[in-house]
């Protein structure tokens, strides 16, 4: 994904307290998921903010968990709901 809705991913992430918490996870994943899940879900409340939902779309669908080195049931499960919920609201 490198824009949404016309509007380039790089300036949509560029937000400080979605970096924080993106910055928040280095080297956690393999020993934290269930909390980086439980934070991440913090971080969009109940779903309202379509630009917090591209955010974490955009990192769980990043090379890292693409390819499976971070992977759990927790971050398909999140990553299923985000994609539904980014998906009807197009």
């Amino acid at each position: 994904m490198r824009s949404y809705k016309g509007k380039k991913i790089r300036d949509i992430v560029d937000n400080p307290k979605w970096q924080r918490l993106r910055e928040s996870f280095l080297g956690t994943w393999k020993k934290t998921p269930k909390e980086n899940v439980r934070a991440l879900r913090n971080y969009l409340g109940d779903m309202p903010s379509e630009m917090k939902l591209v955010r974490v779309y955009n990192y769980l669908t990043g090379s890292a968990f693409r390819i499976g080195i971070i992977s759990s049931p927790e971050i398909e499960k999140l990553r299923t709901e985000v994609k539904k919920r980014l998906d009807s609201l197009k």
